[in-house]
């Protein structure tokens, strides 16, 4: 799979399935709303905080996809290839951070 075709497959879902997209505002509180699944699950299973019964079949897979979903939504509302800019921003970040970690005593 590619952001590329991640997007048409959201897009086809949207129009299938769903109504319209909901308006940016309301996916970005969606997304917020996600990623604090996702927090929760690795606060707890990974942090120092227990894992409350109700939380110990949520699947992290899923809620990671959730957001995944969402971001999609939004690239597709507001005209943004995603797949064109996260190759542009790899490029940058490899550029910039060629040897920024592999220097840094921290991760040693």
């Amino acid at each position: 799979m590619n952001l590329k075709n991640a997007q048409l497959d959201v897009d086809n879902w949207i129009k299938n399935h769903g109504v319209r997209y909901f308006n940016e505002l309301t996916n970005m509180a969606q997304l917020t709303e996600e990623v604090g699944e996702v927090a929760r699950i690795i606060a707890r299973r990974y942090g120092e905080q227990s894992e409350k019964e109700s939380d110990k079949n949520k699947d992290l897979g899923e809620e990671l996809a959730d957001v995944v979903f969402v971001v999609l939504c939004l690239a597709n509302q507001t005209g943004i290839d995603l797949q064109a800019a996260f190759d542009k921003k790899l490029e940058i970040k490899t550029n910039r951070d060629h040897d920024r970690h592999q220097n840094n005593e921290k991760l040693k």
